[in-house]
């Protein structure tokens, strides 16, 4: 099929590797591009940063760390790493001697944070000086994407996006459909997807089972798996949760992410492993199901946009969901009755920001995306025409990327100035 392809380079262009929340990871790497821009260290900085950016980096930690969280450290490490190269992989070689001078730069006062007032929900913006020379850089939109490069006011790079379509860096989504999701996971060359999605698994079960291993965050992975019982479900909402856990609280296991998202990566990933394994199920069905379960949030997501004031761990819920579906012989109708009833669910679930307690709303979106397939293998189906649900899937996703990107930009104001104001 035509389209084949283009999802195949969906699925590379989304799932990729990124070590730590994604959103401090892009600010240390948009500093490390600056300061090779520049030449030098920095002598001063100055970072600017939407408001979703801020929100998704006041409470997370920072990989390799163990306990530094902010925009300002974030941005320092990643001038001192340098290598953007390495991408969201950007502070893997970090060392005790990075750390310390990181500390010290913060408290000398080298770097200056501010809120821009943007409509892009995901913008990085950091200025450099050093000996009488300058840099810019610019990124917006995805957590890679260099939108403007510059020295001593001079355009290295220019790559212009457009503020009213946050898709504008990403391959074209227009192709995607639930039905053909579903055709491609059905007929795509096994050898096409396998190399993605053991990838996937590999990395994302061994950042879940060091979660499930050691005490991070809450534990909320540890507790639930310790009260399984041997549920099937339980154990799927552990190794999701676990992760997250793990992620949130400092670990520098990379993951593969989703959506811009290592936690919907996680989401994703982790409970159809798990599943799949308690009941036998063979490697390709396996691979399969993953791309319903990744494609299908993407598909969502393309609607919502990268950062917004609606937690992504819904979306990703859902596709854990219709791999559930697919499992266990689904077709389009179970697959898409899958969809409208994870969405009658829990659409509205806000994001306040990454953080350790994440786990716990990932837990929740496992759950809700069992419970949207139970439902929907017994027959039952939300009712089109109640609530914001329509009477096809494509339809009702419409609604919620119209809920999530317009309706919820309020929301996402008040969220921000919550966790802004001094308590």
């Amino acid at each position: 099929m035509k389209y084949f392809d283009t999802f195949t380079h969906i699925l590379k262009e989304e799932l990729i590797l990124a070590e730590g929340c994604t959103e401090p990871i892009a600010i240390a790497l948009a500093a490390a591009k600056c300061r090779e821009t520049l030449g030098n260290e920095a002598e001063s900085m100055t970072v600017n940063l939407s408001g979703n950016m801020i929100k998704n980096v006041q409470g997370v930690i920072i990989p390799g760390t163990k306990n530094m969280k902010g925009a300002a450290l974030s941005a320092i490490l990643g001038m001192l790493v340098g290598q953007p190269a390495k991408q969201l992989e950007i502070l893997h070689d970090l060392t005790p001697d990075m750390l310390e001078r990181a500390r010290a730069l913060e408290q000398s006062g080298i770097c200056q944070v501010h809120h821009k007032h943007t409509s892009d929900k995901l913008y990085i913006e950091v200025l450099m000086t050093a000996g009488g020379e300058s840099a810019r850089v610019e990124l917006v939109h995805t957590h890679t994407n260099f939108a403007s490069i510059e020295k001593n006011g001079e355009k290295l790079a220019y790559n212009p996006c457009a503020e009213s379509d946050f898709n504008t860096p990403l391959t074209d989504r227009s192709a995607l459909t639930v039905e053909r999701i579903l055709e491609y996971a059905n007929e795509v060359d096994i050898e096409t997807i396998a190399p993605i999605f053991a990838a996937q698994v590999a990395y994302n079960l061994r950042i879940a089972e060091e979660g499930l291993n050691h005490d991070y965050g809450l534990s909320t992975g540890r507790i639930l798996l310790q009260h399984a019982d041997g549920s099937v479900k339980e154990q799927m909402k552990a190794y999701a949760a676990g992760g997250s856990d793990a992620r949130m609280s400092g670990c520098d296991m990379p993951v593969v992410i989703n959506s811009g998202s290592g936690n919907q990566g996680l989401t994703i990933a982790a409970p159809v492993f798990v599943y799949a394994r308690e009941k036998g199920i063979e490697e390709a069905t396996l691979y399969r199901a993953l791309a319903v379960a990744n494609l299908v949030p993407i598909h969502i997501k393309t609607r919502i946009g990268r950062l917004s004031a609606f937690c992504g761990a819904v979306t990703a819920g859902i596709g854990v969901g219709c791999a559930i579906a697919y499992f266990n012989g689904g077709g389009l109708k179970l697959i898409e009755d899958t969809i409208k009833n994870g969405i009658a669910d829990l659409t509205g679930v806000i994001c306040d920001g990454a953080k350790p307690s994440c786990a716990v709303k990932i837990a929740s979106s496992v759950d809700a995306g069992m419970m949207a397939y139970q439902l929907a293998a017994e027959g039952k189906s939300v009712e089109p025409g109640t609530g914001i649900i329509y009477d096809t899937a494509e339809a009702t996703i419409r609604n919620v990327g119209d809920i999530a990107s317009e309706a919820m930009l309020e929301t996402d104001e008040l969220i921000l100035k919550i966790m802004t104001d001094k308590i």
